[in-house]
């Protein structure tokens, strides 16, 4: 299955709790760290609720 890293490029202080448990569900903690997942749509779905704070790095 393909891989997709996600970099968190915003702060999530205040953001809705929802927003930071699924960034947290995500695998991020800080500014600017990067983790890799498999690209699923449930993946797809949790960076969608978050694409404002998080990219898709190449």
């Amino acid at each position: 299955m393909a891989q997709i890293k996600i970099q968190q490029v915003r702060s999530q202080i205040k953001c809705p709790k929802v927003q930071k448990l699924t960034l947290q569900a995500l695998g991020l903690k800080k500014l600017n760290q990067i983790v890799e997942h498999n690209d699923t749509p449930q993946i797809r779905g949790m960076i969608n609720a978050v694409k404002h704070l998080v990219r898709i790095v190449e």
